[in-house]
């Protein structure tokens, strides 16, 4: 009787110990043990990053509520040697096993790249790595290869024409190569066979359609008339006339807080110096927006050849068929420019 009692208290104290751990191995596991009753959070995984920096953070952020149980499973799941750099979104409420097996499986959240309003290279470079794992320097090296970019169709003159401003998605983890190559994949997209005729028509290839679109964007912030404006390059263009573009002596100078250029600045021996070399110059001056490049294959049809900012500062021009008409309107642009005190 005695013996039976022993072993019936054994068996008890056995089953109340295999229920505990039973229990605290669930928890371990299944147990919410990240951003508890909080918000979703994404989180990055430097190339750098060790397992230990990795749960020290999470645990400081207070991401994760126990770093002893998420080690666990993590040691589990051999997730402790074989961490992936990236940007995960972590979801409220989660569970060791869900977080542990989606960062071991390298399930990256996509990040955003935007670009837009560049003039020079290294400002695309800086904008277009900005939230991803590739450096500025690595990106704008790219840029400055001749060799490498030839291979896309592009020299460095042309090349900030194949980036076609918007927003984008990829992975924190891209490489240089393959977001130069995804940026290569866009402009074809954007290239389509509808713009490609409409370039043709007009006589102009994609690279030279999106160097007069940089022009025409930087003559006018008002957007309406940029098609007007457009036309009246096209006019020059096939008349074979100076283009006489102020942005692009500008961009010899380098200098683009200007806003009054000189006799002396259009003498720049310069091939982006439209004052001096006819047609266009070897590449964009600027990033050209999609609405800008759609204002060039969609240029408005009339006779203007000649243009000046309008004296009243709107950012409209007036826009003259004679040299004599345009001599008027450019008067009164200089002379609003000398009421401003205005000489540079």
């Amino acid at each position: 009787m005695k013996k039976r009692k022993r072993l019936l208290l054994g068996m008890i104290v056995f089953s109340v110990l295999l229920t505990s751990f039973s229990f605290y191995f669930y928890q371990l596991f299944f147990g919410v043990n990240v951003l508890a009753e909080k918000n979703d959070t994404t989180i990055l995984i430097d190339r750098d990053d060790t397992f230990d920096s990795l749960r020290n953070r999470l645990y400081d952020e207070q991401i994760i509520e126990d770093a002893l149980s998420f080690s666990f499973v993590s040691k589990v799941l051999g997730y402790q040697d074989a961490i992936k750099p990236g940007v995960y979104l972590l979801n409220k409420d989660m569970n060791n096993l869900e977080a542990v097996r989606k960062l071991r499986a390298g399930d990256q959240t996509p990040v955003n790249i935007t670009f837009n309003n560049v003039r020079l290279k290294p400002e695309l470079a800086e904008k277009i790595t900005a939230n991803t794992g590739v450096s500025t320097e690595e990106f704008l090296a790219l840029l400055k290869n001749e060799d490498y970019i030839a291979d896309f169709g592009f020299n460095e003159a042309t090349v900030i024409g194949m980036f076609i401003p918007n927003t984008y998605e990829v992975y924190w983890t891209i490489s240089a190569e393959a977001l130069f190559e995804r940026m290569n994949k866009e402009y074809k997209a954007f290239w389509n066979d509808s713009r490609k005729q409409k370039a043709e028509a007009i006589g102009l290839s994609p690279a030279e359609v999106s160097t007069l679109a940089s022009i025409v964007q930087a003559e006018s912030i008002m957007g309406d008339e940029s098609p007007t404006i457009a036309g009246l390059y096209i006019n020059r263009l096939n008349k074979n006339i100076l283009l006489q573009a102020d942005p692009t002596v500008k961009f010899a100078l380098g200098d683009f807080e200007i806003q009054r250029v000189l006799t002396a600045d259009t003498r720049i021996d310069s091939p982006y110096n439209t004052y001096r070399y006819k047609g266009l110059p070897p590449g964009p001056i600027n990033l050209p927006t999609i609405s800008s490049i759609n204002a060039v294959l969609n240029y408005k049809k009339h006779d203007y050849i000649y243009m000046c900012a309008k004296e009243d500062f709107s950012g409209y021009h007036r826009f003259a068929k004679t040299l004599v008409e345009h001599n008027k309107n450019a008067r009164l642009f200089q002379q609003a420019l000398n009421r401003r005190n205005i000489y540079r």
